[in-house]
């Protein structure tokens, strides 16, 4: 007779936590409990597998090479686990997030996934646009979340990272400073353009616009190719620009914060802010 093994769902999910964060203190967060108690299910786990799957040290997290083995079908057990018991639901929760068009970036597939392994059957709603905007459509209640980028700290909102920028263009841009200086924006109801325009007429340089692009792609390819220089957050800097700033004598740009703002304390939401917070702390090296 064939001996069936069941598996506990929690302490397969407690694996693939610690697997994803290569920390036990940060898995104990995300998941809400103790290390105690996640050292105990990770324990139970690799007892009823026979295998050891974590290898844990002072200094290091990592898989084991059974560990390795294991993840993705850990993966796919956890999805259809939690499929099923979505499909016994007749109500399908729907995440509303609105990100600031200049913060949009390389944490952001990566927290759309990990908002997936959390919960299959969550219907994510993307709302890009400024920072203004979105912030209007959060008082008013459209929005669930919204992430902006913010000088000021001290309202009650989650600080992600901080944001440092420079003043960008292709290696072999060129520059007289007897002639404006011809730049690249968004629309001039974005930050950036405010930004941008107060600094340069407060250092009494004479600067034009000659693009105006609806987002971060349509800006990034006037840069490229030559025609202006402009500003990026360094995070998102695309890959052949470099920082003009100090060899042109720009002024200064002051850093700033990625804030999250959301109204709601309940457990869902306090895990699905729990993994936004720790993608963009992880992508920027903030502890």
């Amino acid at each position: 007779m064939v001996e069936i093994m069941i598996l506990d769902v929690e302490a397969v999910r407690a694996f693939i936590v610690i697997s994803d964060l290569k920390s036990f203190t940060r898995a104990s967060e995300e998941l809400c409990t103790t290390q105690g108690a996640l050292s105990v299910k990770l324990k139970r786990l690799e007892e009823k597998l026979g295998k050891k799957l974590i290898e844990r040290t002072p200094r290091q997290v990592r898989l084991s090479a059974y560990g390795e083995l294991f993840i993705k079908s850990a993966r796919n057990f956890l999805e259809a686990h939690e499929q099923a018991i979505a499909s016994l639901s007749d109500t399908r929760r729907q995440f509303r997030l609105g990100i600031a068009c200049h913060v949009m970036g390389p944490e952001v597939p990566q927290m759309l996934s990990k908002l997936k392994t959390l919960d299959p059957s969550l219907l994510i709603e993307i709302h890009s646009d400024s920072s203004r905007v979105l912030l209007d459509t959060y008082n008013n209640g459209d929005l669930d979340v919204i992430i902006i980028r913010s000088p000021d700290t001290r309202h009650n909102g989650t600080v992600l990272c901080p944001e440092h920028f420079g003043w960008y263009a292709v290696p072999d841009f060129e520059y007289d400073a007897a002639q404006p200086l011809r730049l690249a924006n968004l629309t001039p109801h974005c930050e950036e353009y405010d930004l941008t325009t107060k600094l340069l007429d407060q250092a009494s340089i004479r600067w034009t616009e000659v693009f105006i692009g609806g987002g971060i792609q349509a800006v990034t390819a006037a840069i490229s190719a030559g025609i202006a220089l402009g500003v990026f957050p360094h995070r998102l800097a695309p890959a052949g620009l470099i920082n003009v700033g100090a060899t042109f004598g720009l002024p200064n740009i002051p850093p700033s914060s990625l804030i999250m703002y959301s109204p709601f304390s309940d457990k869902k939401t306090r895990e699905v802010l729990s993994i936004i917070t720790r993608t963009f702390q992880e992508n920027n090296n903030v502890s």
